[in-house]
């Protein structure tokens, strides 16, 4: 049974990350079901996951909807990212410990390979190594806190669904962001780690907007 729904939850979290089903549309356990191969009662379990994080809305009487996000939603996701995240690199400058900061650089090194080779295929790892990467910062920045409060606004469907908007040129611009945040951590700069952070997730910000707007168009 956990292995069906996890395997409709990764069908169908695909399906509305790459756009085939689109904001608005109405989903059915039976249509998914059979779309899928796999039996309703997996479905609905796995549409309840999608629920939870935000990417299906359940209205009473009328079904399950793929959710909505306007503009406006998500420059309210981004804004927090960068007061959260932005504050997360500059403590994590002031606390790093050289084993941090090696593992900061292989992740980055790691990316920055996938980004060169530009591979369609490469972007599920680059946004998994993009994570690992986000989630290893904010544990430098020793602060449980920031943690609780950043996984409620990092939604990682949201972030893939950005890089998947992304072009061969954007992908090496990210990676190299990324290298530079490793620099102004390890040399314990939080002013500049602050800053790299904050450049870094607007441009994610403005790739995600400009991809909506050319979809409405």
């Amino acid at each position: 049974m956990a292995g069906a729904v996890e395997k409709a939850y990764r069908a169908i979290r695909e399906g509305i990350v790459s756009g085939a089903h689109r904001p608005g549309t109405h989903l059915t356990a039976q249509d998914l079901a059979t779309t899928t191969g796999i039996s309703r009662t997996p479905v609905r379990e796995a549409m309840r996951r999608l629920h939870a994080e935000g990417l299906i809305t359940f209205i009473p009487h009328r079904g399950a909807f793929v959710a909505h996000m306007d503009d406006r939603d998500i420059t309210k996701i981004y804004d927090l990212r960068v007061a959260l995240e932005g504050y997360a690199a500059q403590a994590a400058a002031a606390e790093a410990q050289d084993v941090d900061v090696a593992e900061l650089d292989r992740l980055a090194r790691a990316m920055t390979v996938l980004a060169e080779g530009a591979m369609p295929q490469a972007i599920d790892d680059f946004a998994r190594l993009n994570d690992q990467f986000h989630k290893q910062i904010v544990k430098m920045a020793a602060n449980p806190r920031l943690e609780m409060a950043l996984a409620s606004v990092v939604e990682m469907p949201l972030v893939l669904r950005t890089f998947r908007r992304y072009g061969p040129e954007e992908l090496r611009r990210s990676a190299a962001q990324h290298r530079e945040l490793v620099a102004a951590i390890g040399a314990r700069d939080g002013v500049w780690a602050r800053s790299v952070m904050t450049s870094h997730i607007l441009s994610g910000r403005n790739a995600l907007l400009g991809a909506f707007a050319a979809e409405r168009d």
